[in-house]
């Protein structure tokens, strides 16, 4: 009973202190020195298990996908990130896995030996919602690479969730990558329609990159309004 006990008050810290960190530090950045502008944002999922899948420019997409949600929500918010680099040292690894609370996942599995979804299947079990950047790593502001297959094989395996883009647009201007100095530039955040396994992994990928040019468009209509 008391190791229960015990182990219920770390849960709860560790949630005080993540709802702090975004309440305290994440979101006065994000709209003071950014500007975040946030379209569409009751497409969002109001509960999990979901998915929420993102283009990748920066390291700052992770805290403004996670800070579209409410501070009550964050507890249930989950973002895949890479073992090897996230986890490459103590500091690092604590902040990754105790104030972002990331799905370390493994880059380069041995064939056969390890499926690099599983704490993704295991995050889904536990009714969270994961953020997901199909692209795979981050590339240089402004340009999509090609998606990923991780995001069609999870649709595959659970047909019955919806997985919604996000289109971001100007995080890589503020935070490229390989830079360490934030830089102010007004950015978007453009939630678009969820989307469903469509029965091929192919149409799904062509479907999910048709998806996020549409929201690219639509975004730079409504800022040239």
């Amino acid at each position: 009973m008391a190791y229960l006990f015990r182990s219920r008050v770390v849960v709860r810290l560790k949630q005080l202190q993540k709802a702090l960190f975004f309440l305290l530090l994440v979101k006065p950045i994000l709209s003071l020195i950014i500007g975040l502008h946030i379209r569409d944002q009751q497409r969002l999922p109001k509960r999990g298990p979901a998915l929420v899948v993102a283009n990748h420019n920066s390291h700052l997409d992770v805290f403004v996908l996670m800070s579209l949600f409410p501070l009550r929500m964050l507890s249930k918010l989950r973002a895949v990130a890479a073992a090897d680099y996230f986890l490459s040292n103590p500091l690092l690894a604590w902040f990754s896995l105790n104030l972002v609370g990331i799905l370390a996942i493994d880059r380069h599995p041995k064939r056969g030996r390890t499926d690099p979804l599983a704490p993704v299947e295991a995050a889904l079990a536990r009714n969270e919602i994961v953020i997901l950047f199909p692209e795979g790593s981050r590339g240089d502001p402004e340009v999509m690479t090609p998606l990923r297959s991780g995001i069609a094989h999870l649709l595959q395996r659970h047909p019955e969730l919806e997985a919604t883009p996000v289109f971001l647009h100007g995080l890589g201007k503020a935070l490229p990558k390989g830079e360490a100095l934030l830089v102010p530039f007004f950015c978007d955040a453009l939630v678009g329609e969820p989307i469903r396994w469509s029965g091929d992994k192919q149409q799904c990928l062509s479907q999910l990159m048709k998806t996020f040019k549409q929201l690219a468009t639509e975004l730079n209509a409504a800022t040239q309004e």
